[in-house]
């Protein structure tokens, strides 16, 4: 038995007992670790950060999946990119409005060994037809496809190896250029608390891209330091306000059973606190 200490943040870290050793293998992108620990379940990290567990991933992906797709309405064609773990999918696929789910996964060996380690994460999505997957980086995707998407998903790894160009003006730009009119872009973007220069940064490139810009958020216990931020972009403003009986009516007929998504949930996750709002230049005119 060993401890599994995070390597995030310099001046901290969060420690995980190793109850189990599950599998350990440095890929052709970076060091690939799932063990198991008592109090979360399985423990996916990547270069000794944590990434997903089973105890509390339905909280990241509810709302990294729900929130843009029951704010639009009408979504027919959705990318992924990242993901691996297959949690974003499985979400998703559960929309039965939904006709295609690309997704975009630049390393093949973190999907195969979730679908072995981590089976309840996907459950049965990679094997849904309207599913694709496609094998390569994601900016290289999204500057050279020629398919656009009612909704794009950045489920990408903190701004370090791999994920670092998910994090830049280009990769936000070509995701617009990817977008059908009135699309959604929603990205993960670190906890504020710790992370504050990230958040700062992409609304900075949200806002000269995208008509409508934003952060919600929501608390994912593994994700140390407070509530985890999503970032949030449009060119349709309307959707971010949508009528609240219109989102609950969607929700109903959805049908979906969620774990922590819910309409009020949905709303009150982009009302941010006040220092979040001041680092984004939102603190005097959010709430006019």
């Amino acid at each position: 038995m060993r401890n599994f200490t995070e390597t995030l943040y310099d001046a901290f870290a969060q420690e995980f007992r190793v109850d189990e050793m599950l599998h350990e293998v440095k890929t052709e992108h970076q060091h690939l670790l799932i063990f198991k620990n008592a109090a979360f379940g399985r423990i996916m990290a990547l270069d000794g950060i944590v990434q997903t567990t089973q105890k509390d991933e339905f909280i990241y992906h509810e709302m990294m999946s729900h929130v843009p797709i029951f704010a639009h309405g009408n979504v027919r064609k959705v990318l992924i990119v990242g993901g691996g773990d297959g949690g974003m999918l499985r979400e998703v696929c559960r929309h039965e409005t939904v006709q295609r789910i690309t997704q975009v996964e630049i390393d093949q060996a973190v999907i195969d060994m979730c679908r072995e380690y981590l089976p309840g994460h996907s459950d049965g999505a990679y094997d849904d037809p309207r599913a694709t997957i496609v094998i390569d980086d994601g900016i290289h995707f999204v500057q050279k496809t020629d398919e656009t998407f009612d909704v794009i998903i950045s489920d990408s790894t903190d701004p370090l190896g791999p994920g670092e160009a998910l994090f830049t003006e280009s990769f936000y730009a070509a995701c617009r250029r990817c977008l059908t009119p009135g699309g959604v872009l929603v990205t993960q973007n670190g906890v504020p608390f710790h992370q504050m220069d990230e958040i700062r940064q992409t609304g900075l490139h949200l806002k000269a891209l995208f008509q409508d810009w934003h952060f919600f958020m929501a608390a994912v216990p593994s994700y140390i330091g407070g509530a985890m931020s999503f970032a949030w972009a449009t060119d349709n403003p309307g959707l971010r306000h949508v009528d609240p009986a219109v989102l609950r009516e969607r929700y109903r007929k959805s049908g979906l059973t969620t774990r922590y998504y819910n309409p009020e949930i949905h709303f009150s996750a982009f009302a941010l606190p006040q220092y979040v709002l001041k680092a984004i230049g939102k603190e005097d005119n959010e709430y006019l």
